[in-house]
């Protein structure tokens, strides 16, 4: 494996790409899903030196702990470094976001249950909830943390300012946000905060939905949440793909396709140490990997600014 990187103030060591499951037993998310294909992403991961995976409660609900839960046990746990998320809680037909202490502990002790491990490695708040204060939201996850059970402490979608609070101890190892070259908000205030308290920022939605793959064309027509993605309309759509090929010449001059490049990208953004892209295929989660073969000079970093600026 090429280098480890550390996760903000943790003694978490992870492979810059990890894997994103929300695809493994995600069935509210994704239909039609294959089980068994979904545990051969993850074996392919770590076979191929990815530790980093990353589930949540609410991948299937439930199912995509289990799965993941499932395959672990065919590997050493030490070699695996394990992030998975709470916080929506089922009342009857609704969903609502629950920080509470005791919701927060009580849903770590059930992902321990489903993913068959006596510790997490990462645990985040996936979403804030509108009332509990975000340091005793944390505060609890302190605890766990202290009897073992999680070693590190994250939270997801949360705003700057719930960061803040959530942070009042310096606590928090990890926050989890969107962001991608399309979507370039963290980079105001965000990212400066995180860099400076030696947090780390995991980017979720690197590939905008797909756009900065780099496989679509102006004729690509989408029946799912991408048709009333703003991205993906018109003239819009249009600009956006004339980007996405100005990045392919940097691609080929490196050997690598354009999703490499923009992942290579972001690792060299302030406190962004790791990304977890998700995948359907096996093909896929190996591919990731070229990420780390990409060396991008200051000038090319330059460049693919002001070409997403």
């Amino acid at each position: 494996m090429d280098k480890l990187t550390r996760l903000g103030k943790s003694d978490l060591q992870v492979n810059p790409i990890g894997l994103g499951t929300n695809a493994v037993g995600g069935h509210n998310i994704y239909p039609n899903l294959d089980e068994e294909a979904g545990k051969d992403v993850v074996r392919t991961a770590i076979d191929n030196g990815i530790n980093f995976l990353d589930t949540a409660f609410i991948y299937g609900p439930e199912r995509s702990e289990e799965l993941v839960g499932e395959v672990m046990q065919e590997y050493k746990r030490e070699d695996i470094i394990l992030a998975t998320k709470g916080a929506h809680q089922f009342k009857g037909e609704d969903i609502v976001f629950n920080n509470s202490p005791n919701f927060l502990k009580k849903s770590v002790e059930d992902s321990l249950q489903r993913l068959r491990t006596y510790y997490i490695d990462l645990y985040y708040i996936h979403f804030p909830d509108g009332k509990t204060p975000k340091d005793e939201a944390v505060g609890a996850l302190k605890e766990l943390k202290d009897e073992g059970k999680i070693r590190s402490i994250g939270v997801s979608n949360f705003s700057l300012e719930q960061l803040k609070e959530a942070n009042k101890y310096g606590y928090v190892d990890v926050i989890q946000g969107e962001y991608n070259l399309f979507k370039r908000e963290a980079e105001k205030e965000m990212l400066p905060y995180t860099a400076a308290n030696d947090i780390s920022f995991v980017p979720y939605f690197p590939f905008a939905s797909g756009l900065l793959a780099g496989k679509y064309d102006e004729n690509t027509t989408f029946d799912d949440i991408r048709a009333k993605n703003p991205l993906f309309q018109g003239e819009a759509f249009k600009q956006n793909l004339a980007k996405v090929d100005q990045l392919r010449p940097i691609a080929e001059k490196k050997g690598v396709d354009v999703p490499h490049v923009v992942l290579a990208w972001y690792l060299n953004q302030p406190s962004i140490d790791a990304v977890i892209p998700g995948a359907k295929r096996n093909r896929q989660v190996v591919d990731n990997l070229r990420t780390l073969d990409v060396d991008l000079s200051d000038a090319e970093i330059s460049q693919i600014d002001r070409i997403f600026s």
